[in-house]
């Protein structure tokens, strides 16, 4: 699987269909209108601040895409017409390898995530109520453990 990190601004449109299509999937917990909210947020001040890495369809689009700033994991979301086929974990994997990330923050309600990053060796090792936006979905801080 090839990891594509020449991502632009040009790809942010893309990135944002990926975003909004798994969290429709597996963001059950999310209420009515609180994609639509999150989208500008995610395309204006998420995506510029963040290093990003993808994997590409066999047709040039987004397959699944990962978000990183420092030593952590902003974001990771796999277009669902892409799940199960290892996407995920080949990000996660090139992220701890390249990019040296140990740290994920997660929603507590989304228990596939936790699952995922659990039998990457992330194990949690704090807890907030509320989300990065104030709203009322806590959230595990995970980090790998050796």
């Amino acid at each position: 699987m090839i990891i594509d990190q020449n991502l632009s601004k040009e790809d942010f449109p893309a990135l944002i269909e990926v975003w909004e299509a798994a969290a429709r999937a597996t963001h059950d917990f999310l209420a009515p209108g609180e994609i639509e909210r999150l989208k500008p947020l995610i395309l204006e001040n998420y995506l510029p601040l963040m290093q990003l890495a993808c994997v590409r369809t066999d047709t040039g689009g987004i397959a699944g895409f990962l978000g990183r700033a420092a030593d952590k994991v902003e974001m990771l979301f796999v277009h669902p017409n892409s799940m199960g086929q290892g996407i995920g974990k080949a990000l996660m994997l090139f992220a701890i390898q390249q990019w040296k990330v140990d740290k994920v923050d997660v929603n507590e309600e989304n228990n596939g995530a936790q699952l995922f990053y659990s039998k990457l060796g992330f194990q949690s090792v704090g807890r907030a109520e509320l989300d990065g936006e104030g709203n009322p979905h806590p959230v595990l801080f995970l980090k790998l453990m050796d």
